[in-house]
């Protein structure tokens, strides 16, 4: 065994290799990114046997995932929560078709959303679909319950959601890692009627998924980390969940031994260790990291309290952004620690919002919007997108009006135009198009929608650390055009200051034109220039291997 200060993130993905990793996919996103980053680094640095990239979407990486199952071999899908989101058709399905290797989700939660759109709580998604969670409280235990996942995956034969938040995702501790299992033998799926489903096998499929309920609860009952201690009858009791529990202990120290406590790291709810915890306890408090979850369930949305329940229902939690030590301190009535205090700090000190790199292309093309929309109408609204350029939104530019969810700008662009605006305008990143935002666009080609679609193309995806984008160079006009954008109205500009009168002049053609138009504004990361020609000269040599695939390791 040896010892490394790692990452959660990077807990998880040494975890999965040393599980016996076949195969692991992803689509980046923080808190998540680190996950695929580390399997790919560890595999190119050593050599591993283990296949997978970036996917174009999360549904997409974990459609390839359960493929690699469905041939019994363990796989990782990683994401963040709203990656989930998109990943949904494909994960409510493969729980009702079941794993046959090994198959893992790893979901990482951004309460307070730090770089997200929402706080959304990922075990009611596992709920939803009848799976198995689990939810560790330490960089240790994300190891340990990684590794593990996949064991139980295969043993109960459905998939698993690995949840972290954050604060565990992004903070280093020390870590013991164990000895590497082998990778699995290549052993397709005994039965394919489960993996095809018509609703004749559909109907038989769910009924095995109801079938493994009681398998799945009595692993949660058992679970080493569902762990309840009883110090007393009529003491107050806590039911404690992930990370919380490390916040719990730190927050409370000595004073924990004046509670019956129940912390919950496996999912479903241990509702015998739930209803133990009760008969024993007073009361009640229960304290997790996201949504009212667990709450929910003991207190019954609070309609039923067989003794006092407190939570994040009853405003003794905050139900807003993340938990730490001092919060729990005073939900239990403790002195919070003093902090350090620098007289007249707050004066000298100010907030800095993020804002675009120096001489980033984007920068430009919020100039170029800007001008044309002064020439029209001032007023008019731009439809904004996922990425580094939804910074747009702020001073300087100003220069887009939304940003709900990846992808969404083209669809809302066609919704404004349906609604009377002409033209619409909209924009996009290169990664964000190819990752949801070509459907939409398929609708503008079929009604000929007069929107204008900006695509800002820096041939990276910057926001999340510089990972590769699947489309590239001269191959996205190709895309656009091939689903069916006129060519004459695909356009292509460089976005500098020195060519912003011929900028400007093809805008305003394409604005003229009652119809759609796709202008790609492409200009090359200034952040990240060294990691495009890397990722070039990567892709260029995927394209020319002409070698034995089934004994490569995934790194030409």
């Amino acid at each position: 065994m040896t010892q490394e200060i790692l990452l959660g993130d990077e807990a998880v993905a040494r975890g999965a290799i040393d599980a016996g990793l076949s195969a692991a996919y992803a689509y980046p996103g923080t808190p998540s990114t680190e996950i695929f980053e580390t399997i790919h680094s560890l595999t190119k640095q050593h050599h591993l046997p283990i296949r997978g990239f970036w996917s174009t979407n999360e549904k997409v990486a974990l459609e390839e995932a359960i493929g690699v199952s469905y041939c019994g071999k363990r796989a990782m899908v990683s994401m963040k929560h709203v990656g989930l989101n998109v990943a949904a058709d494909p994960f409510m399905n493969v729980a009702v078709a079941g794993a046959w290797g090994g198959l893992v989700l790893a979901v990482a939660d951004d309460p307070s959303m730090h770089s997200s759109q929402n706080e959304q709580d990922s075990r009611s998604f596992a709920d939803f679909a009848q799976v198995l969670c689990v939810e560790p409280a330490d960089q240790q235990e994300a190891y340990e319950l990684a590794r593990e996942a996949f064991e139980v995956s295969e043993r109960l034969r459905v998939p698993v959601v690995l949840r972290l938040v954050t604060r565990l995702a992004h903070s280093r501790a020390l870590v013991t890692l164990g000895e590497r299992r082998t990778q699995n033998e290549l052993r397709y799926v005994e039965d394919d009627g489960l993996y095809t489903l018509i609703p004749s096998n559909a109907r038989r499929a769910y009924a095995g998924l109801i079938d493994k309920q009681p398998a799945l609860q009595k692993f949660s009952e058992e679970h080493r980390l569902n762990a309840l201690t009883i110090r007393g009858e009529g003491k107050p009791g806590i039911i404690v969940s992930g990370i919380a529990w490390t916040y719990l202990r730190e927050a409370l120290g000595p004073k924990l031994d004046d509670f019956n406590v129940l912390r919950v790291s496996v999912y479903p709810l241990p509702v015998g260790k739930v209803r133990e915890l009760l008969d024993h306890s007073s009361e009640l408090m229960i304290v997790e990291e996201g949504y009212p979850f667990i709450e929910r369930f003991v207190s019954a949305l609070g309609l039923f309290r067989e003794k006092p329940v407190k939570g994040k229902l009853t405003g003794h939690v905050p139900r807003i952004g993340e938990l730490n030590p001092d919060l729990l301190r005073k939900t239990f009535g403790l002195p919070v620690k003093t902090s350090l205090a620098v007289a007249g700090l707050e004066d000298v000190l100010m907030a800095r919002p993020p804002r675009l790199c120096d001489a980033c292309p984007h920068g430009d093309s919020y100039n170029l919007i800007n001008e044309v929309r002064r020439e029209l109408d001032s007023s008019m609204r731009v439809m904004g997108d996922i990425g580094c350029y939804a910074l747009g939104y702020s001073k300087p530019y100003q220069a887009i009006n939304s940003c709900l969810c990846m992808g969404s700008s083209i669809g809302m662009a066609i919704g404004a135009a349906h609604a009377g605006i002409s033209p619409s305008l909209c924009v996009i990143g290169d990664g964000t198009f190819t990752h949801t935002g070509m459907n939409a666009l398929l609708d503008a080609v079929i009604e000929n929608t007069n929107i204008k679609v900006f695509i800002l193309d820096n041939s990276i995806v910057a926001m999340t650390g510089g990972q590769p984008t699947t489309m590239s160079d001269a191959h996205l006009e190709e895309l656009v055009a091939g689903l069916g954008v006129k060519k004459a109205h695909v356009r292509t500009i460089t976005p500098v200051p020195q060519k912003h009168a011929e900028n400007l002049a093809i805008v305003r053609e394409e604005l003229a034109y009652q119809g759609l138009s796709v202008i790609i504004a492409r200009r090359a990361c200034v952040r990240y220039v060294k990691e495009i020609k890397e990722h070039k000269r990567e892709r260029d040599a995927a394209h020319a291997h002409e070698g034995d695939c089934a004994n490569c390791s995934g790194n030409c």
